[in-house]
């Protein structure tokens, strides 16, 4: 086990923040340890913006559903999928970029998450806590309109950042048993077993950390999540941008 290790298995979501501003140059060094990540190809297909202005955080926290830890970290980014910039540069060399293609749309959303996760465990690092913000896809549209995301741009997550005023605890994950499997995929009632075990954990640690108030499991919290349709509006809004998927 070393610092890193310790630091990775120490995560915790951050919902609460001082008041405590973020420098530029820590910004910039975030940025460019996000830039670090590895990138398909050298694409690079992902742009941050930072966003400050009050109202325009405050109308964030709205979109991703009344979120207001959007609006009080030190700092908030929308990490954005983009193909624009490697479409003008194909284009830019006499080339025609040929939109909607699955593999580029993965290859810019997968970017975005290693680049994103790179950020967070460098802010962590220096003290900082993070949460990432899914909900901004409640309202994509809105979104990629008040940021004026051109075509070829879409918002996948937003990431709050500032220094820490809370001490949560970290969450148990699934073993790693169920999530390490050798030569092929585990058989359905070995996984459900490890599942079983896992979702004695996560009961234990919702009523530690609720005083007893909640009651849930993993699998009840899948039940809710996987058992309905998530999002439907996104292909539609995928498609607004660009991103048809063929």
């Amino acid at each position: 086990m070393n610092e890193t290790i310790e630091l990775m298995l120490s995560h915790r979501s951050i919902r609460k923040f001082t008041e405590e501003p973020m420098s530029e140059e820590t910004v910039r060094t975030l940025v460019a340890c996000a830039q670090a990540a590895a990138t398909s190809s050298n694409v690079q297909a992902v742009s941050i913006i930072q966003v400050q202005d009050p109202e325009r955080r405050q109308a964030l926290a709205g979109y991703a559903g009344g979120q207001p830890y959007v609006a009080s970290a030190a700092t908030f980014f929308v990490f954005c999928a983009d193909l624009s910039r490697p479409a003008r540069a194909c284009e830019s060399r006499g080339g025609e970029f040929t939109p909607g293609m699955t593999e580029h749309f993965m290859i810019a959303t997968i970017d975005v998450a290693l680049a994103a996760q790179n950020m967070v465990l460098a802010a962590e690092s220096l003290g900082l806590g993070i949460c990432y913000i899914g909900g901004l896809r409640n309202n994509p549209r809105e979104v990629a309109d008040l940021l004026e995301l051109p075509d070829q741009v879409y918002p996948v997550f937003g990431l709050c950042l500032g220094t820490p005023a809370q001490d949560p605890e970290v969450k148990p994950r699934l073993p790693v048993d169920a999530v390490l499997m050798q030569e092929r995929y585990r058989s359905a009632e070995q996984a459900d077993e490890l599942v079983a075990s896992y979702d004695d954990s996560l009961r234990t640690y919702y009523a530690t950390r609720t005083g007893g108030k909640k009651n849930s499991s993993w699998s009840e919290e899948m039940k809710a999540l996987v058992g309905k349709e998530s999002r439907p509006h996104m292909r539609e809004f995928l498609g607004q941008q660009g991103f048809t998927l063929k």
